[in-house]
């Protein structure tokens, strides 16, 4: 398989860059099939394309299937994620006020979050995005592994994958570490998780431009920034003060 994949270049991808940005969202609930090793390598090369300070490229990827240590690391986070979310749906109320109602939209990610942490196990494949420190952690230093990040998101929504970012990992990190052999000096960033969608991507729901792009001045929107025909709009954040 390695030396068919070398001569082999890299598949087209089902949507274009654009419609893709506009597209790609969090998806957390993936069809019980693996992930071939073509589609890994193309997310994964797009993945280590991206930027990163001075161009010393510090980003490594764990990409674990379904091996021993893979089956073991996602027992670990499953177990974390459900303790933190548990913690997190109580303090948060995500069951309160419209958090009642099963049609609210926080009703809905309450679900959703419920099934992807009692789920979690069975996710396809789980990458742990790291970053090997070269000097004292710093708060720029995120520059340097989520555009990679993004870019392996982005790359499996164009071939079709889904996946999200999360942080369910910091629970366990200590045994995490010790399960896959991750340095001391090396900060995991994140979990992703990776699968063919059991439901469907975007359109992403966002602010509108002009509540979140400014011209010559705070708070005043250029006249450009007008939203293309169809966009779908989330009132998620804090309200934004108008004087």
């Amino acid at each position: 398989m390695t030396d068919d994949l070398a001569t082999t270049p890299l598949p087209s991808d089902v949507v274009g860059l654009l419609e893709g940005l506009a597209s790609t969202r969090a998806i957390r609930h993936y069809l019980d099939e693996p992930v071939p090793p073509e589609a890994l390598r193309a997310m994964l090369f797009a993945a280590t394309r991206a930027p990163s300070g001075s161009n010393r490229q510090p980003f490594r990827f764990i990409v674990l299937t379904d091996g021993p240590n893979a089956r073991a690391a996602k027992s670990l986070i499953a177990e974390g994620a459900r303790l933190a979310w548990g913690g997190k749906r109580v303090n948060d109320g995500y069951d309160a006020g419209s958090g009642a109602r099963d049609d609210s939209p926080k009703a809905r990610m309450a679900r959703a979050m419920q099934r992807y942490v009692d789920e979690f196990e069975h996710v396809p494949v789980l990458v742990l995005p790291a970053l090997v420190r070269y000097r004292e952690p710093t708060p720029f230093e995120g520059a340097s592994i989520f555009p990679a990040c993004q870019n392996l998101l982005l790359a499996a929504r164009a071939l079709g994958y889904g996946g999200v970012l999360t942080g369910w990992h910091y629970s366990v990190e200590a045994e995490l570490r010790a399960l896959v052999g991750v340095p001391d000096e090396v900060f995991l960033a994140a979990t992703i998780t990776i699968g063919k969608p059991a439901g469907r991507h975007g359109p992403v729901r966002r602010r509108p431009m002009s509540e979140l792009v400014y011209g010559e001045s705070w708070d005043q929107a250029p006249e450009w920034a007008v939203d293309p025909p169809g966009t779908e709009h989330t009132a998620a954040g804090p309200p934004r003060a108008r004087g």
